[in-house]
């Protein structure tokens, strides 16, 4: 087997149409997922977000995973540490977060009432992972969609990681509650 034939078979695995996803990342200059031997062993089923690359993996039981590319949060609103998945929603209702509103009252307060119904135009997207930590609850971060594909590569979220609206179906399709998260301290 080649490596394409690999790649492709590793993809369909997770439900992934290699060439649909390949043509839509294209189109936004963004690489698809991608399934990578893993340098460094870590345990399968977890979800490891590493900011300096912008790359999210997902791994797998066989030494594998996952790759996507990713955007995180900003300076200090990127918030590293073990996370774990409490919720998972599709078409996730919006309402910007009391920090969000204060520090850009021109860009939030209008949604500080009533937020942004679920679908593709809302910042979430058309899905997304709520991210908890034990004896915290939910953390107000997330992995979530975004209709934005030139925001991918960056560090420009209000602290959650983001993927294509393509890219996160994928995602959360294979992503069970309680699944492990770990989001890696920028380097630099």
């Amino acid at each position: 087997m080649n490596r394409r034939e690999f790649i492709t078979t590793g993809l369909a695995a997770f439900g992934v149409s290699a060439l649909g996803l390949r043509a839509e990342a294209q189109a936004a200059g963004i690489p698809p997922p991608t399934l990578v031997q893993m340098r460094v062993p870590l345990p399968a089923n977890e979800i490891h977000v590493f900011p300096n690359h912008f790359r999210l993996y997902h791994t797998r039981a066989d030494g594998t995973a996952v790759r996507y590319a990713c955007r995180v949060g900003r300076d200090s609103l990127y918030e590293p540490g073990q996370y774990y998945v409490g919720a998972k929603k599709a078409n996730p209702s919006w309402k910007p977060t009391p920090g969000m509103v204060e520090r850009e009252p021109e860009k939030y307060a209008q949604y500080e009432e009533d937020g942004i119904p679920g679908g593709p135009n809302n910042p979430l997207g058309v899905r997304a992972l709520y991210l908890f930590q034990p004896g915290r609850g939910d953390t107000f971060l997330r992995i979530h969609g975004t209709n934005d594909p030139g925001t991918i590569g960056r560090a420009v979220s209000n602290g959650c990681a983001g993927l294509t609206n393509e890219h996160i179906r994928v995602l959360y399709d294979q992503t069970p509650i309680d699944t492990p998260v770990v989001l890696y301290p920028k380097m630099g």
